[in-house]
């Protein structure tokens, strides 16, 4: 064989592999998540169950074009702020943000790396974008509420308990949309004749502590917002509100399904999967600010009737008629 033809020849054998194999191996893509809960609560694993689905449903597998980097704080601040760092500095292609104290840390991390938010408060008033339809910076995502539902949480509560005259929001200060919250909450609760007062917890001896403090006096009752304290301490949240007989409205079925009273919010595994589409987006090469923010469109509302029978609450007609679940 001539040189010529040798070269020829070899050319096309190591040529041959890559035309037979088609396209290359499709790049791997990294998404960070941070979420408020910890690794053994069964919730973070629903969540993450949720995105896994979804993404996958999208093209996206897990060990093969895809790795998600996981950090679940357990509610603890210090390494909220901790892992958030950490995810940054992992260089991830997009993090996720699952709850609204996640987001604060990762923006104070970062103006670079896309950030996809979910289960959140009111990130426009919380400063964390300029407007819905182009969030003007590097994070995007899916409004939990606005800060007004405070004031429905307690219209409900007191249709199914007419007696409470004084009501405790329980709630973590480290949570950017407490202070809407209760402000909504004041604006409201003189035309429902009720008093409302904050508690601000950090961990179970502070609930413990505070709740019994409340339930001295008589006629109350307790609205538990979203907040990582109140999610990571949600059996004893529910077992204090039974001891103490205080009827308590919450944010998620959740706390329902765990012995609650009645919960009123939007569905937040349903969050996690529309949040999944827009991480598929922007792995795939979208611009965050180019994709608007989003307000939750459906909420639903959950009665433990077990739960109300305990309490001597009669459930009325016209609220039962309106719920989407009703746990018996």
């Amino acid at each position: 064989m001539k040189r010529r033809e040798f070269i020829a020849a070899l050319s096309g054998a190591v040529a041959w592999p890559l035309a037979a194999g088609g396209q290359e191996p499709e790049r791997m893509r990294r998404v960070g998540v941070l979420m408020a809960l910890s690794a053994t609560d069964p919730e973070s694993s629903r969540r993450l169950t949720a995105l896994r689905q979804a993404l996958q449903d999208l093209g996206w597998t897990e060990g093969g074009n895809l790795r998600i980097d996981t950090r679940l704080t357990a509610g603890n601040p210090e390494r909220l702020r901790r892992y958030a760092a950490n995810l940054v500095e992992l260089e991830p292609n997009v993090i996720l943000a699952i709850g609204s104290t996640t987001l604060a840390p990762l923006e104070q991390a970062t103006r670079t790396v896309p950030i996809v938010f979910t289960l959140t408060a009111d990130p426009l008033g919380g400063g964390f974008v300029e407007n819905l339809a182009q969030s003007g910076g590097n994070a995007t995502g899916f409004v939990l509420f606005e800060y007004g539902i405070s004031g429905t949480w307690l219209q409900l509560l007191k249709e199914i308990a007419p007696r409470v005259t004084r009501v405790a929001f329980l709630h973590d200060q480290d949570s950017a949309s407490v202070t809407g919250q209760f402000t909504a909450l004041q604006s409201i609760a003189p035309s429902v004749g009720v008093e409302v007062s904050a508690i601000n917890v950090r961990d179970a001896r502070e609930i413990e502590r505070a709740v019994a403090a409340f339930a001295r006096s008589p006629d109350g009752g307790l609205i538990v917002t979203t907040t990582p304290v109140a999610i990571v301490n949600r059996d004893l949240i529910i077992s204090l509100a039974a001891s103490y007989e205080l009827p308590a409205i919450y944010w998620d079925r959740l706390y329902i399904a765990g012995g609650g009273l009645i919960s009123y919010g939007a569905d937040a595994l349903d969050q996690c999967r529309k949040a999944a589409a827009y991480v598929d987006r922007i792995l795939k090469g979208e611009n965050p600010v180019e994709l608007p923010v989003q307000t939750a469109t459906k909420y639903e509302l959950a009665i433990n009737l077990t739960t109300a029978k305990a309490l001597g609450l009669e459930i009325p007609p016209t609220l039962l008629a309106r719920a989407d679940e009703v746990i018996e």
